[in-house]
């Protein structure tokens, strides 16, 4: 039975009373159940064992060129601080003896494992190039005509050492299929602009007007205290956790760096040497407060990657007219990917429920690992008509806020207006 639901789409800034319940999960910590590398969420590896089958396009369309964004790939924590804090704790723990049993056995194999992925911090590990690697080889095997001759290929990183070597890791995946390609790398800070807004140079930076924190929402704080059963979890390490509260951030930061690290940490170990912490219902807790963060941080958060979507367009669109034109790619992060996704609503991501805990049935971000992708996949037919689908981690994706042609595949000129609609009722704010 459908059930009529009221939801807030941010999409447009307006809100929508929608026969959307089919697109809902609800059996979605059923799924997180059953497969432990989904509990990572953003900090997981991408899943190269989940490449899907694509649709075939219309009668008469035929592929002529991408847009492209994507996640790093898999990298050791970004910030070392996830290791040296957790390092501290320990220490601290040690020093006033209120480690379990278990906690001193814990606390050994993380020493046992610490100076590289600290040296390393923020960088790509050699699993993340090979995952690039394998996605431009996918790429380039399911769009071939796309990559014809000596098709030009433009592709712009962050600064972020992770991002370049992805963008080299792809390209090198795609010329793998055709060595003539004419590939142009390129990362800069007045590209960060583009890639990442939010985290552009202060003189570039733009903001723009958001829709304010939903009065029906709990805060993210709120959601962790009263869902993430946390003190089980630290009971199982130290047999008096007040110390905690001692350090910046108190203890909620402390069980943030230790979940980033648990989930992080199958990036670079191939060995399941902390799994063990966790019972699956723990595990799922911490997922659906991690889950939330990012759902929650994201509400206005999405707005400020309209640059990052106006380049997407113009790109595209000056494309239409370039025979040569094959490709813009663009190597990035997982928060600015995340946004663009629940900006144009894939997948329904975009959609924000009535009550916290609906928010996992709506979002799940597992479905930002690392080195997510987003392409836009463009087709045209001898009349000239111009349509496109979406394909999110090799699998067809869906735009539920507009009307399809036919199964994925929507009218170009739908979006644009759509997307016209969105930045005009969001404009740039000074701060």
């Amino acid at each position: 039975m459908i059930v009529m639901r009221k939801l807030i789409y941010l999409s447009a800034g307006i809100f929508f009373s929608c026969l959307l319940a089919q697109a809902q999960q609800y059996d979605v910590l059923d799924i997180v159940n059953s497969d432990i590398r989904k509990v990572y969420g953003m900090e997981g590896p991408h899943r190269l064992d989940e490449f899907g089958t694509l649709s075939k396009a219309p009668k008469g369309y035929k592929p002529f060129y991408i847009s492209h964004y994507g996640r790093h790939g898999s990298r050791y924590a970004w910030d070392d601080r996830t290791y040296t804090l957790l390092k501290d704790v320990f220490a601290k723990a040690e020093e006033l003896d209120v480690l379990t049993p278990y906690g001193k056995e814990f606390a050994a194999k993380y020493e046992s494992v610490y100076t590289e992925p600290l040296i390393n911090a923020g960088d790509l590990v050699p699993m993340g190039y090979d995952q690039h690697l394998a996605i431009g080889q996918y790429v380039y095997g399911q769009f071939p005509q796309v990559f014809k001759g000596r098709k030009k290929v433009d592709a712009l990183s962050s600064t972020g050492q992770r991002c370049i070597v992805s963008m080299g890791g792809f390209t090198v995946g795609l010329m793998s299929g055709n060595p003539k390609l004419q590939v142009r790398l390129h990362s800069d800070h007045v590209g960060m602009g583009i890639i990442a807004p939010p985290s552009a140079p202060r003189e570039i930076r733009r903001y723009y007007k958001g829709v304010g924190k939903p009065e029906n929402l709990e805060g993210i704080g709120e959601f962790f205290l009263n869902h993430s059963g946390y003190q089980d979890v630290l009971g199982k390490l130290f047999t008096d956790t007040s110390f905690l509260e001692e350090f910046k951030g108190g203890t909620p930061e402390v069980v943030r760096e230790l979940w980033t690290y648990l989930c992080g940490y199958h990036n670079y170990e191939p060995r399941p040497l902390f799994d063990d912490l966790l019972t699956p219902e723990q595990r799922l807790k911490f997922w659906e407060c991690d889950n939330y963060l990012s759902f929650y941080g994201d509400i206005n958060a999405r707005y400020n990657v309209i640059p990052l979507l106006k380049d997407i367009i113009e790109k595209s669109e000056e494309a239409f007219d370039d025979p040569n034109r094959a490709a813009h790619l663009r190597f990035g992060h997982d928060y600015i990917l995340e946004a663009l996704v629940t900006l144009i609503n894939v997948n329904n991501w975009g959609v924000i429920p009535e009550k916290s805990e609906e928010a996992k049935y709506w979002f799940q971000n597992y479905n930002i690992p690392m080195a997510a992708t987003l392409l836009f996949v463009f087709y045209r037919n001898r009349q000239g008509e111009i349509i496109f689908k979406l394909v999110m981690n090799e699998n067809d994706a869906t735009l539920p806020s507009l009307t399809p042609v036919e199964g994925n595949y929507y009218r170009w000129s739908d979006f644009r207006a759509w997307c016209d609609k969105v930045i005009e009722e969001h404009p740039e704010i000074k701060r």
